[in-house]
C-alpha cells in the first residue's frame, strides 16, 4: 500500500456508462466495503464501511486505509506489499483493529483485500471488505444510540424531509439513506419513520422542544 499508481488509480472503478449502477449496487451491500488505490487512498465507501466512522461515505475518500484501521500485523501489511509489487492477484486477509467514531468502543476484525482489475504493468486498485468479529454492546449512554450520520437523517425526517431531501443534505444516496434507517429499525426494533422519530426523542437522540428538530446537545 506504499507506492502510487501511473495512470488511472481506481483501475476499473474510475469510470464508464455503468458508474453510477456501480455506486448504486455498493450502496445495498450490507457488508462494509471500500475501493482503494494500490496504495491504500479510498476511492468509494459503501455507508456500511462508513458507519464504523460514524461518517457519510463521502467523508471517507481520500484516507488511507492504514489511517483508519490499525493491523494487528505488520507482516500481513508488508506481505500485501510485496505481491502487489510482484504483480500477483490473490486474496490477502489483514487482521485489524479500529475505534468506532471518533470516542467510541474499539472494534476488531479482518479485512480482506482483493486487487482487481486486468494484468498491466500499473498496480491494480484495491477492493476491501471488513468482517467485524463480533457486534458492539448497546451503548449505555442515551446519545450513544445513534451515531452522527444517523442522529442528523433523524432530524431531517422528523423535520418531514423525504429521503431525497435528506440524502441532498447530507451527500448520501436515497439507499444510503434508506440503508441507515433500516439499521435503525433493526437495532431500536421499531417499524416505520414515525416510529423512529419518536423511539429517537425517548431516548435523547434529539432535543425535545425545538424546531426545527436537532440533534440532543446541539441546541
Amino acid at each position: 500500500m506504499d507506492e502510487t499508481t501511473a495512470g488511472g488509480p481506481a483501475g476499473p472503478y474510475e469510470g464508464g456508462s455503468w458508474h453510477n449502477h456501480f455506486l448504486i449496487l455498493l450502496d445495498r451491500i450490507p457488508v462494509p466495503v471500500a475501493v482503494c488505490t494500490a496504495h491504500g487512498e479510498v476511492l468509494i465507501a459503501n455507508p456500511a464501511m462508513a458507519a464504523e466512522w460514524g461518517a457519510a461515505p463521502g467523508r471517507l475518500r481520500g484516507r488511507n486505509l492504514l489511517d483508519l484501521f490499525r493491523p494487528r500485523s505488520q507482516a500481513q501489511v508488508d506481505r500485501l506489499v510485496d505481491a502487489l509489487r510482484q504483480g500477483r492477484r490473490s486474496r490477502y486477509p489483514v487482521g485489524v483493529r479500529w475505534r468506532v467514531g471518533a470516542v467510541g468502543a474499539e472494534r476488531e476484525g479482518e479485512l480482506t483485500v482483493d486487487p482487481v482489475g486486468d494484468p498491466s504493468e500499473h498496480l491494480p486498485a484495491l477492493l476491501a471488505l471488513l468482517r467485524v468479529h463480533d457486534d458492539p454492546p448497546a451503548p449505555a449512554p442515551a446519545r450513544a444510540a445513534a451515531n452522527p450520520v444517523e442522529t442528523r437523517i433523524l432530524a431531517l425526517a422528523a423535520s418531514g424531509a423525504t429521503t431525497a431531501a435528506i440524502g441532498s443534505r447530507l451527500g448520501l444516496t436515497v439507499d444510503g439513506v434508506n440503508y441507515h434507517l433500516t439499521r435503525l429499525s433493526r437495532r431500536w426494533r421499531v417499524q416505520g419513520r414515525a416510529a423512529l422519530v419518536a423511539k429517537a426523542y425517548v431516548l435523547g437522540v434529539l432535543a425535545p422542544g425545538v424546531w426545527p428538530p436537532a440533534p440532543a446537545g446541539d441546541s
